[in-house]
């Protein structure tokens, strides 16, 4: 069996994703950037593995640290600097990439090197773990509820608090424009769009934003109308000098913040179903997902070009990671 690159496995969801992926028995590597050497070097000792240092712009150190590997997974972002040279990497050395990106930018991306990809038999597969495979799984499960789906609108409840990693990425991929989907298209949404759903205790109002499910859950369902939300519950988003936060929250902190989604679906009859899932915190939950993900597309589970994880791996992935649950109301 090939290897799983684990790249900027010394962040604080790469460390987890890795120690999954070594509990799961996998052969990985853990690689970043060569400024973190102390970091990795210490990490490798830990889990008693191997370690690679390269930019992710030297197209040749990657294509050589890539010679024995067959997945690619990407922890390290902001993706906006990260995705294009690794997704590029990976095609040249025919390497299978996956990521945790929750930027829109990752998913055009791969959208714009599908054809690449595919004539390389190489998969993209962006979203791997987090909230692409939790809302994808739970789109679906509810879009077989309904004969001809017209309009989806679904919310992800955000709880406790940012990793420095994800406050730093989030910072720098605010994206200027609250979209939506209409008819197919990608459109501007009015700002400060707000709607209430119901979480399991009742409705609460949450804001719109533009999430990668825009993208996602159209390619996966081809519903026309797509709109996605956040209610945020006990988070902040960090203010002055993002450095010196700690690197995330603690064990106690997460298993104190359980995540939830809710989403409904309306029919071509004005018919109406609604769905929720319930799971761990979104960090747990992102590196057992992007863990189990990468071990299944190791052992020949994959599609050439752009994939999705709920379409790759099927409507019941995010049931299988965790706790999770998706109850119909």
């Amino acid at each position: 069996m090939k290897k799983l690159m684990i790249y900027g496995a010394a962040g604080y969801t790469g460390r987890m994703a890795a120690a999954n992926a070594k509990k799961a028995g996998l052969a990985i590597v853990v690689a970043g950037r060569e400024q973190d050497k102390a970091k990795f070097v210490a990490l490798a000792a830990e889990l008693g593995v191997e370690y690679r240092l390269f930019a992710v712009h030297d197209i040749s150190a990657a294509h050589a640290a890539l010679h024995d590997v067959g997945v690619l997974l990407n922890t390290a972002g902001p993706f906006m600097r990260t995705a294009e040279p690794l997704m590029q990497a990976c095609i040249a050395a025919r390497v299978h990439y996956l990521d945790i990106a929750a930027e829109l930018d990752s998913y055009q991306l791969a959208e714009k090197l599908d054809q690449a990809a595919t004539a390389a038999d190489v998969m993209l597969l962006p979203g791997s773990g987090g909230s692409v495979a939790m809302l994808g799984s739970l789109a679906a499960h509810a879009v077989k509820r309904v004969a001809k789906p017209r309009s989806l609108s679904i919310a992800m409840h955000v709880a406790g608090g940012f990793s420095r990693g994800s406050a730093v990425s989030a910072s720098e991929n605010v994206t200027a424009k609250l979209l939506h989907r209409v008819d197919g298209a990608l459109v501007d949404h009015e700002a400060g769009a707000v709607r209430d759903f119901d979480f399991g205790d009742g409705p609460v109002s949450s804001f719109g934003v533009t999430l990668p499910d825009l993208i996602t859950i159209w390619r996966a369902t081809r519903i026309p109308n797509i709109d996605t939300f956040v209610y945020l519950t006990d988070t902040v988003f960090p203010e002055g000098d993002l450095a010196a936060m700690p690197d995330g929250p603690t064990p106690a902190q997460l298993e104190a913040s359980p995540y939830h989604a809710a989403v409904e679906v309306t029919g071509e009859d004005g018919a109406i179903v609604r769905s929720i899932l319930n799971t761990v915190n979104g960090y747990t939950f992102t590196a057992i997902a992007a863990a189990e993900a990468a071990r299944r597309v190791l052992n020949g589970e994959a599609r050439p070009g752009f994939q999705t994880p709920a379409g790759l791996f099927g409507d019941g992935f995010a049931e299988t990671i965790a706790d999770t649950t998706i109850v119909d109301l």
